[in-house]
């Protein structure tokens, strides 16, 4: 394996969301090793370049679940954004709801219809915050993800409904995943982690038998399924536990699985 990659949210990061010491140890261990770290995330690449300065690790970046890609260096790579006459559209889906917080990642902006102290708390460690917009009327060139959380994951039924009407109504013109219960994420036609990834390997001169990747949720399965090992979280999605019966699972992000299953494979 020379290519190893990770979600963050749920597998590579703690429940806090930070990274701890002995997973940067680890990672820096495996960079001197010649072995690659690539990100893979729903988070935003402005948001994770924070915390690739903070682990003083070179490695490439996954964000907003494919729909971006950044080298080493931190030149952006790969892009595919929504089309704009449909992001004004996906945008609107929601905005009535009280329950229902419509984000989206434009540029090197995070947008939201309304206040969400709850959103907040995953960006502690990171000077990454929000911007309030007007889903009827906003800037629709340049977004790379539009997606809509509750507070509650209680309320899963509740964003299950709204997936299937934006399936009815767009197709495959749009790609569509939970990350967790309460987040439900929309990114162009077929974007994934597992597209992007398979980018990755090859920009690195190597092919998707040569990496190995973690994850924890359901936009996680593309990239699980293309690897050439999938490890999945025990913390991780029961649904994608089924879909993938013949992946291992390891233990979860509360005890540090992933570097502990990294050292113990390469260290």
């Amino acid at each position: 394996m020379h290519v190893v990659a990770s979600d963050l949210d749920g597998t590579l990061l703690t429940p806090e969301h930070n990274l701890s010491p002995y997973t940067k140890q680890v990672l820096q261990a495996l960079r001197k090793k010649d072995i690659h770290f690539v990100f893979a995330t729903g988070r935003h690449h402005i948001d994770v370049a924070q915390m690739r300065e903070n682990m003083e690790i070179d490695a490439f970046m996954i964000t907003s679940n494919g729909a971006r890609v950044h080298d080493s260096q931190g030149n952006l790579v790969f892009s595919q954004s929504i089309e704009p006459s449909l992001a004004s559209q996906i945008a609107q889906m929601s905005m009535d709801d009280p329950l229902i917080y419509t984000h989206l990642y434009r540029g090197d902006d995070w947008l939201i219809n309304k206040e969400d102290t709850f959103s907040l708390a995953f960006y502690r460690h990171t000077q990454f915050t929000y911007q309030l917009f007007n889903p009827l009327d906003f800037d629709t060139t340049n977004i790379a993800k539009i997606y809509f959380t509750t507070t509650d994951n209680a309320l899963y039924q509740h964003l299950v409904q709204l997936k299937n009407r934006l399936e009815t109504k767009f197709g495959n013109k749009i790609s569509v995943a939970f990350s967790t219960l309460n987040c439900l994420e929309v990114m162009a036609e077929n974007v994934s982690k597992g597209s992007a990834l398979k980018n990755v390997v090859e920009k690195l001169g190597y092919s998707l038998k040569d990496s190995i990747a973690f994850g924890d949720g359901m936009n996680d399965y593309e990239m699980l399924k293309v690897a050439g090992k999938g490890c999945i979280m025990q913390n991780g999605s029961a649904e994608l536990k089924k879909l993938l019966p013949e992946l291992e699972v390891i233990g979860s992000n509360a005890q540090d699985a992933v570097p502990h299953y990294l050292s113990k494979l390469f260290l």
